[in-house]
């Protein structure tokens, strides 16, 4: 059996699961189900945050661990006479790579329509427009219709969530896939779930899928309002520099998993992250008692679900783990199996070695 088989088995399964924000239902029944399998308490809540619960209750501390379900889409919000749909982004879709994409476009039975996001044919492009990126108020989705009344008729309605289309590609621990950001997350979550099974620890443990993380960030803090949890890990990816266009950081695929020590949007939203200075020791302890290399990052110009819920209750000392990720946003992330294999490993090291009594005051 090759290396890392059963992580891009699991992780292809996941990807292949089309849930843009606001729509996660595909998702949500897929993490409840895979936590009763394994005879795990599991609730959703009303606005679709999967919560899970284990461990030895009372003895320390609560621990809340989050992986957002969603993903970036679009959705539709005018069907033209000719059977053309407009569309507005759900989350940070890139319009500069969106000419040409191949998508799904979801029917109100469930089932999915495939179409592309159309481009005007090349050879009647007016050179003065060759170069210009084509705002989201002026891209159209051709699934084939020729009139409104067709586009109906098949289920597409105003309102209709649209991802990009599924693919899954491996090569050697490398692997390319739509929704990689946060599937990638959700192997994660789901690998600890089995791990931690029959294990013994301190921790009174609540790993959450949440909802709406790429709409507004907001969707896990009724869930923290539940939990009220001692703190707070957030998994998602982080930007990975290693490509020839970007040299921000020094975060690259194969590099291991990576610790954010400052995260901050920069872009109108003043909302980040600065980790707890006491739980950045106590994860790098764990890195240096499972000997796993971790990438230190500042990742400025996004954020994750610990963003605001830091905010909640009366202040829940957080911090932001993961793994890198290329091309983020984009038809195909990418992403090397072995960071995530660690980043698993990572994070059961650390709750297995958690002492009862943590003290995260700033004193």
């Amino acid at each position: 059996m090759n290396k890392f088989k059963r992580l891009e088995d699991q992780l292809r399964e996941l990807t292949a699961i089309p849930s843009p924000s606001g729509f996660e239902e595909p998702m949500i029944k897929y993490i409840y189900e895979k936590a009763k399998a394994y005879g795990i308490k599991a609730e959703v809540d009303s606005l679709g945050n999967v919560i899970t619960s284990f461990g030895a209750f009372s003895k320390g501390p609560k621990i809340m661990i989050i992986a957002h379900m969603d993903e970036v889409g679009m959705i539709v919000r005018k069907i033209s006479s000719n059977g053309f749909l407009r569309v507005e982004k759900i989350g940070g879709i890139p319009e500069k790579i969106l000419l040409g994409c191949k998508v799904l476009v979801r029917a109100e039975k469930g089932n999915f329509i495939e179409g592309i996001v159309g481009s005007k044919s090349h050879h009647l492009t007016a050179i003065s427009e060759r170069y210009k990126v084509i705002p989201i108020e002026e891209l159209y989705i051709d699934i084939g219709c020729a009139s409104s009344q067709e586009v109906l008729s098949l289920g597409v309605n105003v309102g209709s969530s649209i991802t990009y289309a599924r693919d899954f590609i491996r090569n050697g621990p490398i692997v390319f896939s739509p929704a990689i950001d946060n599937r990638g997350g959700c192997l994660v979550l789901l690998s600890l779930m089995e791990r931690l099974l029959n294990k013994e620890y301190s921790p009174e443990i609540y790993l959450v899928g949440s909802v709406q993380e790429e709409y507004n960030l907001r969707g896990v803090l009724p869930a923290a309002r539940a939990i009220n949890p001692d703190f707070a890990i957030a998994i998602d990816v982080a930007v990975s520099c290693d490509t020839p266009d970007l040299d921000k950081t020094n975060v690259k695929l194969g590099g291991g998993p990576v610790i954010n020590t400052y995260s901050f949007h920069g872009r109108g939203t003043l909302g980040g992250v600065v980790p707890n200075p006491k739980l950045l020791n106590l994860f790098e302890k764990a890195s240096n008692k499972a000997d796993i290399q971790v990438q230190r990052n500042v990742f400025y110009g996004g954020l994750t679900d610990a963003s605001f819920l830091q905010l909640e209750n009366k202040g829940i000392p957080s911090i932001e783990v993961g793994f890198p990720a290329r091309y983020t946003h984009t038809p195909l992330e990418s992403c090397h199996l072995r960071d995530i294999e660690q980043l698993i490993e990572l994070l059961e090291v650390f709750i297995l070695n958690l002492p009862k009594n943590v003290d995260l005051s700033r004193i």
